[in-house]
């Protein structure tokens, strides 16, 4: 369990993170020891992802949630779209992809805190570069995903669990975004120990290209609007169809044993 909450402040917590929020609003010490019950379902609490809210903030976490409205094969499309553009279209780092019990959930982990305001009009500009008005689904705007969240895995109110997944698990979880049992933290670590935080240079120039895009005054000049997004087939990415057999050969290759716990009806 040290090693899992090591992982999840390395990509998502500020080193100085020192309380987090109960249902009232109060805020309380954030300990290893409530990260570890945290993670093992004994207390689920809210970690705000923003510091010094007071003073406008600074986050580095961007939580896009797709879910709500539409049906699950919908959002999940809309998240394979969001993530292989911010691969493939803005040179951007691997994206960690989870199951919150009720939506997908996709998180982008600064290496450097940003601005509140700047981090939301990147999640906005994502959202209007690589999702038609007709098919933008994200069930929640920011700053909603931006203050605070549950981080993954942890039991959630209606009894499911949020864990993170492999992005080719997506599909099998279009009816139903999370677990009935709490899934093995070795593969939660699996899933996170390889991936690297946007440095500072990777997002100002990232969030250039999206300004150009939209045609914003401030953005700084960019050589070509973006394409179109491709279609993913590189192993390691986010795989819309993959086959049972691909999900264990993934697994296995990291010397992670699968453990399936989605109770089948």
């Amino acid at each position: 369990m040290h090693k899992l909450i090591s992982e999840l402040t390395r990509l998502y917590l500020f080193d100085e993170q020192q309380h987090y929020l109960e249902a009232d609003g109060g805020a309380q010490p954030l300990t290893p020891a409530v990260l570890a019950r945290h993670l093992s379902g004994e207390q689920t609490v809210a970690v705000p992802l923003v510091s010094d809210a007071s003073h406008g903030g600074l986050t580095r976490a961007l939580v896009l949630e797709f879910g709500g409205k539409g049906g699950g094969e919908a959002h999940w499309n809309a998240l394979c779209k969001i993530a292989n553009a911010v691969q493939h279209e803005l040179d951007l780092p691997a994206p960690a992809v989870s199951i919150s019990g009720t939506a997908f959930q996709l998180w982008l982990s600064l290496a450097t805190p940003v601005p509140v305001a700047q981090a939301r009009q990147f999640v906005q500009l994502l959202r209007s570069t690589f999702l038609p008005a007709s098919t933008d689904i994200l069930a929640a705007a920011p700053p909603a995903d931006v203050a605070q969240v549950a981080l993954p895995p942890c039991l959630q109110p209606s009894g499911k669990w949020a864990a993170f997944i492999h992005p080719s698990m997506g599909a099998a979880f279009v009816d139903e975004p999370g677990l009935d049992m709490p899934p093995p933290p070795a593969a939660q670590l699996g899933f996170l120990e390889s991936l690297r935080s946007i440095n500072p240079a990777q997002f100002t120039q990232a969030l250039a290209k999206l300004q150009g895009h939209a045609g914003l005054a401030d953005a700084v000049p960019v050589a070509a609007p973006l394409p179109a997004v491709k279609p993913v087939t590189q192993p390691g990415l986010l795989l819309q169809d993959a086959t049972l057999e691909d999900i264990v050969r993934w697994l296995h290759a990291r010397n992670i044993e699968p453990t399936f716990r989605h109770r089948l009806p």
